[in-house]
């Protein structure tokens, strides 16, 4: 896997809306920061996209214009825009804002240990 994959892999385990399938991508000691709060803890990772999974109902989560803009053989971190859209109490909404993700290559696989979203 390279770590252009592991960001499509990511993306598309996101969708799946099942974090198991998530937490397979992301190393133990991830960090996320969101607009409204950090998540230090796989549990509270887990808390953050399950209730988002559960407000926004068939949600999609994209990536666009995505930039590698610092790569070595055991890191990758990249910028992107991204997008999702959805149901929210019935209706459709969707909406976008910038991330960046920090990947680590450890024992042969990259895992995403930063994630960093904003509006």
């Amino acid at each position: 896997m390279t770590y252009q994959s592991a960001l499509t892999q990511y993306i598309e385990a996101t969708n799946t809306h099942n974090f198991e399938k998530v937490e397979q991508l992301l190393h133990p000691n991830a960090v996320y920061w969101f607009t409204n709060k950090s998540c230090t803890t796989m549990e509270e990772i887990r808390a953050f996209f399950e209730n988002a999974w559960d407000t926004i109902k068939e949600e999609v989560y994209s990536a666009k214009d995505v930039q590698w803009i610092a790569v070595d053989e055991s890191s990758a971190t990249c910028l992107y825009t991204f997008q999702y859209q959805g149901y929210m109490n019935g209706e459709f909404i969707s909406g976008s804002g910038r991330a960046t993700n920090v990947f680590v290559k450890e024992e042969g696989k990259w895992k995403l240990i930063h994630e960093h979203l904003s509006r």
